[in-house]
């Protein structure tokens, strides 16, 4: 068997700045109902067209009243006003108050002409349409005045806002039924080799189930992305080159398999012909035989066959540019400092992401090697060996960056 070594690689570092500059944010639009827009980015700035509340309301269940007409009122020295209307939710009211008059309000109804303030009922009592008030009430008290969330002209949402439920819930507010909302880029996956085969067919000699294809589309569409999964392709010049054209039409490519320096690894060979490498191996671990470059518009990003390997550099380097390309912001990571279980070797020169599982508040080794899925799938998260480091030994603080 023939194989191709790689000439070099390049530091994870350089393998980042060189995705970054090159992916550019997405520019088409749709537009959605707003009950599907959750987590889409806004495409444009929305300014309110009306005040909301679009009327002064009561903020509490009550009278409306004038403030002036409470002056000195305290339980020993009651005031007494006159109730001439009750106003609901969904009421205008039909009177304007004149000076000794109120009116009964509930939690959210218009507040009538006149009334600059709400009293408590607890701070009240009753007999018939006399009203004693037991508290001395300022102006503006227990009221939200119109406008008070939000102004006519007022920016809403900036352009590039990620729509979480209270910013719908602001558009909602304005009575907007859809949104103008950037696309979410579309994702060809394609697993390549003559060994792979479709989950639920049977499997002949020397074959394996196609995980990458699974595992790769979970993390398109976890990071703004929407999956498209392609038929396998063997290995042979033709076959990946009718393969590799039919995803042109979509956003990004993402290939496993055949990134690698063997005789049949030729999809690079393909996208060299079609494109352009940008890279071809990095000083990682696992997941050294990774690839980037593209064909005319469309990024391609060739990932390891093995599957541990795969899914490593999906989550290091496809998700960050499938976040920038949809617009999205980063992913915050979250990072918890704990002791290492166990003595951890690290190959030199290269920087390794090794996957552990939390026991007892110790982070235990959990790698096994490049092509076993429960390499991470047992795991809780990894911790980051720089390529300088030959050892971390057990008892070692560590930073576990959990998935």
């Amino acid at each position: 068997m023939k194989t191709r070594p790689f000439q070099h690689t390049i530091a994870l570092d350089d393998a980042r700045a060189i995705i970054e500059r090159t992916v550019q944010p997405i520019a088409r639009t749709e537009r959605l109902p707003l009950g599907e827009a959750r987590d889409r980015v806004l495409a444009g700035t929305i300014v309110a067209t009306a005040d909301v509340p679009p009327f002064s309301r009561a903020a509490m269940d009550g009278y409306a009243l004038r403030a002036d007409d409470t002056a000195g009122a305290g339980r020993a020295t009651p005031r007494t006003l006159h109730c001439v209307e009750e106003i609901f939710t969904g009421q205008m009211p039909q009177r304007t108050l004149a000076a000794g008059e109120c009116a009964a309000v509930a939690t959210g109804a218009p507040m009538p002409a006149g009334a600059d303030a709400v009293v408590m009922v607890e701070e009240t009592t009753a007999d018939g349409t006399r009203i004693s008030v037991l508290a001395n009430v300022q102006p503006r008290q227990n009221v939200g005045a119109q406008g008070a969330d939000i102004r006519q002209g007022q920016t809403v949402l900036a352009e590039g806002a990620c729509l979480n439920a209270s910013r719908i819930g602001a558009v909602a507010a304005l009575g907007m039924t859809s949104i103008d909302v950037y696309a979410r880029p579309r994702v060809a996956i394609l697993s390549t080799g003559n060994e792979i085969v479709e989950p639920g067919q049977p499997l002949a000699p020397g074959q394996l189930y196609d995980i990458n294809r699974y595992t790769l589309a979970a993390v398109v569409e976890e990071h703004g992305g929407i999956a498209v999964p392609q038929r396998t392709a063997a290995d042979t010049i033709d076959e990946l080159s009718h393969a590799v054209e039919a995803c042109l039409g979509e956003d990004v490519l993402v290939f496993s398999g055949g990134s690698s320096v063997g005789e049949r690894d030729l999809i690079l060979d393909v996208l060299a012909a079609k494109g352009e490498v940008l890279f071809h191996g990095i000083a990682v671990k696992p997941g050294k035989p990774t690839a980037f470059g593209c064909i005319g518009t469309t990024l391609v990003f060739g990932m390891p066959g093995y599957p541990t390997s795969c899914l490593s550099n999906a989550y290091i380097l496809l998700a960050p540019a499938l976040r920038q390309l949809a617009r999205l912001p980063a992913r915050l990571s979250r990072t918890v400092p704990m002791r290492l279980g166990a003595r951890v070797a690290s190959v030199a020169g290269r920087h390794q992401f090794y996957s552990v599982r939390i026991v007892d508040g110790t982070a235990m080794p959990a790698f096994k090697a490049s092509g076993d899925i429960t390499s991470m799938s047992q795991a809780d998260g990894y911790i980051e060996i720089p390529a300088d480091t030959e050892v971390v030994e057990a008892g070692s603080m560590v930073d576990v960056t959990m998935f």
